[in-house]
């Protein structure tokens, strides 16, 4: 691995064949896209359901063949060196991977042995993960009598059991009652700070929020924008601070004394109400506050937004992430 890139891709794409009405038609579901992601971080891939996630995800773990571009694995080249990012990859899918038939522990031992593990070993990292992921209770019995939430921790032990250094996750939560959800995101966390880099394709915004170092915006097959959480939401603008009045007298003698008193992004009155757009709305609320009350301009209300990364996903397609989810 050069430096701490641990995946770096240039111009990755993959084109299928589908047939239509009897016609085969090429459809690009990656269009050329560029990643780097960095040593011990929780990259998150957000975008809609059919946006080239999972194809990208597949792609990484040399589940399915790109179809023109170049990328790197831990410093192995993906065209060239499979094997080796096999071994030090870890990679579950959204449907995972467990045989349903055989119990918790069954499926760990046979996971570690497919990556070369002797029997005692595969036994000794099984009942390792057994116990980091508080499976103990249930290891025992046959996968198909799992919750979703059971299901999903023996998946991503099934991921972890030859200690990859980097995990790709595909929709880890998804489905999951929100305990569940919870607890995963424990164990994704706590994944990282052991050392583990994690690629991670969501739909959720709130998941990608919580989690993700650095997060990758992809629709229709380009990605569309990179940054931090904090970073894209301040892309969008500032924050949004709502003021309410009992008259709209009021409120736009408000309005012309906030414009005069405050560095304000945006501002305008409706009915009874004054929204405006600031930096930093937390910090500049009580100065806010200070002016209206300095003029006896009460407010009933006062709500403060921060924008999402919905906002983010809005600004930069046109459309929002929800209305995708939706469909």
């Amino acid at each position: 691995m050069i430096g701490d890139l641990v995946i770096e891709t240039k111009g990755l794409r993959k084109t299928f064949l589908s047939k239509e009405k009897g016609e085969k038609k090429e459809v690009e579901a990656v269009k050329g896209i560029d990643l780097t992601v960095r040593k011990g971080e929780i990259f998150g891939f957000l975008g809609p359901n059919g946006a080239g996630k999972s194809t990208t995800q597949k792609m990484l773990s040399t589940l399915l063949c790109p179809t023109g571009g170049e990328a790197k694995v831990l410093g192995y080249d993906l065209a060239e060196q499979q094997e080796q990012i096999r071994q030090n990859v870890g990679c579950v899918s959204q449907a995972g991977g467990a045989d349903l038939s055989s119990t918790g522990v069954e499926n760990l031992v046979l996971q570690a042995q497919l990556y070369g593990l002797d029997t005692l070993t595969a036994r000794k990292y099984a009942a390792e993960f057994a116990e980091r992921f508080q499976m103990n209770s249930f290891i025992e019995r046959p996968a198909q009598s799992y919750s979703g939430g059971q299901k999903r921790r023996l998946d991503i032990a099934l991921g972890m059991i030859h200690h990859p250094q980097l995990l790709l996750l595909d929709e880890p939560t998804s489905g999951l009652d929100p305990q569940s959800r919870a607890y995963l995101w424990g164990e994704i966390k706590k994944l990282k700070a052991g050392g583990v880099t994690i690629f991670l394709t969501t739909q959720y915004m709130d998941e990608a929020d919580k989690l993700c170092d650095t997060i990758a915006i992809i629709d229709n097959g380009k990605i569309i924008v990179t940054g931090t959480p904090e970073e894209l939401k301040s892309s969008v603008g500032g924050d949004a601070i709502v003021f309410s009045f009992l008259s709209e007298e009021t409120a736009r003698n408000a309005e012309t004394l906030l414009k005069e008193k405050v560095q304000v992004e945006r501002i305008q009155t409706k009915d009874n109400s004054v929204y405006l757009t600031v930096k930093d709305g937390e910090r500049m609320m009580p100065e806010l506050l200070r002016s209206l009350d300095a003029r006896n301009l009460e407010a009933q209300t006062v709500t403060l937004s921060r924008p999402s990364l919905d906002d983010v996903f809005l600004k930069y397609t046109g459309r929002s992430l929800r209305e995708d989810e939706r469909k």
